[in-house]
């Protein structure tokens, strides 16, 4: 577990150290987050987005680097 909080950490500090760089990247047209299967529903009004294509592989993505930490 010390592990895990230990990389996680590691990681936040790194996404905080690269934001000025991340926040200039064109999210828009990156595939991640629009991926097929997810749902979008826009009226007039009112606007809906389930990710649920990208909620699955980000939790695939995830276990596998879990997996393999605890090997």
């Amino acid at each position: 577990m010390q592990r895990v909080l230990l990389l996680l950490g590691a990681l936040l500090l790194a996404a905080g150290a690269a934001w000025p760089w991340l926040s200039k990247l064109p999210w828009d047209r990156l595939s991640l987050g629009r991926l097929p299967g997810d749902i979008h529903i826009v009226r007039e009004g009112f606007s809906f987005y389930l990710p649920i294509t990208t909620c699955i592989l980000l939790s695939v993505v995830v276990s596998v680097v879990i997996w393999l930490i605890r090997r």
